[in-house]
């Protein structure tokens, strides 16, 4: 499917103002709340990081916070979800990911419970904090586990979207929630498809594939590709679980060969789920760019720019593919 990235007002999205994903997500949980009374919310004593103080004015009994205790949280969530309720389980990734993945296997995924995990402020958010606080293992650890959604919005647009049909939608679902700022790339009418891949720009010389922070840096590389006369296919892929085979086995016969870019590990994400997809249906030559290792402290955007996911490195390695450089 062929959409358009919101018009930049400046010519550039690199220039476009920067937004917080976590506002949406509480706004749109709110909204959700309103409507359904069987909406609730859950945290692990992480209510101002997840920006839920205005939920729990307004819904007092409707947000149960458990401490710091992730794996009770989603324990909790899944007692919630078999008592007809929908809750919405918010907590840093890294947190939530790793201290809870046993109970989000088995409690959540094996027992198919209606549980929305949210994990916020993902990748290297808390960059200033460290390794400790990175949460760049979540996608790969998660995409391993049987039926779960796992969805990687790239702004506030997609956030609500995502929010909104995971709750209309029965079964588990892991969404990623950045507080990176990223500039608006939808329409307020983008619908979110799970499984679709939307292409915001066409071209057939190669193709980027990213999806949530790094999205807009692989738009703005395509821009610069562009003045090279190098025309780039660019695909969003919001759910890295299940992933839209036809979209990239379409772009690994349409183009010359294919970059991911992501917010989290080179092992096991979006990079892993394309290149499996690729090898078994159409080889072609790939550059996958996430991070290789225990990144080291520092402010987020500087860590992607390390890793290469800069739009002058996702154009690289766009032309290291093509082979002309």
């Amino acid at each position: 499917m062929t959409l358009t990235a919101k018009a930049p007002q400046t010519g550039s999205i690199a220039d476009e103002p920067r937004h917080d994903c976590r506002n949406a997500y509480v706004e749109t949980l709110a909204d959700l709340a309103r409507a359904d009374h069987r909406i609730v919310g859950v945290v692990n004593d992480s209510v101002g990081s997840s920006k839920l103080d205005a939920f729990k004015k307004a819904f007092p009994d409707r947000l149960i916070n458990v401490g710091i205790a992730e794996q009770d949280m989603v324990g909790v969530a899944a007692g919630l979800a078999s008592g007809g309720r929908i809750p919405f389980v918010s907590a840093a990734s890294c947190f939530l990911t790793a201290r809870a993945l046993e109970q989000i296997k088995a409690d959540v995924a094996y027992s198919d419970h209606n549980v929305k995990l949210c994990g916020m402020s993902p990748g290297v958010a808390y960059g200033e904090l460290g390794p400790t606080h990175h949460s760049i293992e979540d996608l790969a650890w998660l995409r391993a586990i049987d039926n779960l959604t796992v969805v990687v919005p790239a702004d506030p647009v997609e956030t609500a979207a995502a929010m909104r049909w995971a709750a209309a939608t029965e079964g588990p679902v892991f969404i990623r929630v950045s507080r990176m700022g990223v500039p608006v790339v939808y329409r307020e009418d983008y619908e979110f498809v799970p499984g679709r891949a939307v292409t915001l720009r066409d071209g057939q010389d190669v193709t980027l594939i990213s999806n949530g922070t790094v999205l807009w840096r692989a738009l703005a590389a395509a821009e610069q590709l562009a003045q090279e006369g190098i025309e780039a296919r660019v695909l969003s892929m919001p759910t890295v679980k299940p992933v839209d085979v036809q979209a990239v086995v379409a772009a690994a016969r349409e183009t010359e060969g294919i970059v991911t870019a992501e917010e989290a590990t080179r092992a096991g994400g979006l990079g892993g789920a394309v290149a499996e997809t690729v090898v078994e249906h159409h080889p072609t030559r790939m550059r996958i760019l996430g991070i290789p290792e225990f990144a080291p402290t520092g402010a987020a955007g500087f860590l992607l720019d390390r890793y290469g996911m800069s739009p002058d490195g996702i154009a690289d390695a766009a032309r290291k593919v093509l082979r002309r450089r």
